[in-house]
């Protein structure tokens, strides 16, 4: 077999879903093992690899296979984020608490993982695979405790708690549910927060196809959506730490993709502080709302006829 098929069969009899069992997957455990056409498994080297330079480049340079730089999400989303479920990568080993969207974000393979995968073709291969099924549960759990720690927790209105993962941009999400709109959306509901991490981390479909936004193409709202039935108002929120707040260009996409929504929409663009806010000034939109994190109680209307309400 090549070594693809190879890295395949290794994949499967880990107990990888199909999906995961593919040729974007099998190039993706040969990159992040070393592994060249013609090098013995039990030679394998571990790597840390980021996705574009690191991963989809070694594939180029070794395997003669190029993917297009719009599949670097395909291999984040479809590949490393179920070998790191499965106990078979780990993200950012050295640094447990780096932010998801940080540029530094690298993968390595499992310590277990790699020294099963190098017993591969040898005498010691069924001894290994059944050493890893029997403890990747317990080291999967090891691995993530410090990423777990290190989450933000976010608090609902009922009581309940989601945890969101590290980073600026999720501690900006958290502060606009619990101090937004406490201050400026008293009594409203929350129908959608994205995560990082998991897009659909909180999603109230059913409420959200009663006012008229096609649930099937959610992935297109912002960062975090609150509703207050008794005035019909949609808040649309974009939590901005590095890019995204509510652009001309942003609040055209937004008024076309909820031209099926009749509630009055309020568009809110949210900072951590002000010198993040003066950063993206210019690509603000007219009569949309700026919150800013560390002036919690005040709001700035971007327009002077009228405050806070639908256009």
């Amino acid at each position: 077999m090549s070594k693809i098929q190879e890295a395949q069969a290794i994949l499967t009899a880990l107990g990888l879903p199909n999906a995961q069992q593919n040729e974007i997957s099998g190039y993706t455990l040969l990159a992040l093992c070393n592994m060249k056409e013609k090098d013995k498994w039990s030679k394998a080297f571990k790597k840390r690899y980021g996705i574009s330079k690191g991963i989809m480049k070694f594939i180029l340079e070794n395997y003669n296979k190029e993917y297009a730089s719009n599949t670097r999400e395909t291999f984040r989303r479809q590949v490393l984020h179920q070998f790191v479920q499965a106990g078979i990568a780990d993200y950012n080993p050295d640094i447990p608490d780096l932010p998801v969207n940080s540029p530094r974000a690298h993968y390595a393979i499992s310590e277990i993982a790699f020294e099963t995968i190098k017993a591969y073709k040898t005498r010691y291969w069924k001894n290994a695979l059944n050493n890893y099924k029997s403890k990747i549960g317990e080291l999967r759990n090891i691995y993530s405790k410090d990423r777990e720690m290190s989450r933000v927790p976010l608090k609902l209105a009922d009581g309940s708690v989601l945890m969101l993962s590290p980073g600026k941009h999720n501690m900006v999400q958290a502060a606009i549910i619990e101090e937004f709109a406490s201050r400026f959306a008293q009594g409203s509901i929350l129908l959608y927060v994205g995560d990082t991490e998991n897009k659909y981390l909180y999603i109230e479909e059913k409420k959200l196809e009663n006012i008229g936004i096609p649930i099937t193409e959610h992935n297109k709202l912002t960062d975090i959506v609150i509703y207050d039935e008794r005035k019909d108002w949609l808040y649309l929120i974009e939590a901005v730490t590095s890019h995204g707040p509510m652009s001309p260009k942003r609040i055209f996409e937004l008024e076309i993709f909820l031209k099926n929504c009749k509630s009055g929409k309020i568009y809110v663009s949210a900072f951590t502080n002000f010198s993040v806010f003066k950063k993206h000034i210019n690509n603000i939109a007219w009569d949309t709302e700026v919150w800013i994190m560390e002036f919690p109680e005040h709001l700035i209307h971007f327009n002077g006829d009228r405050f806070i309400g639908p256009r």
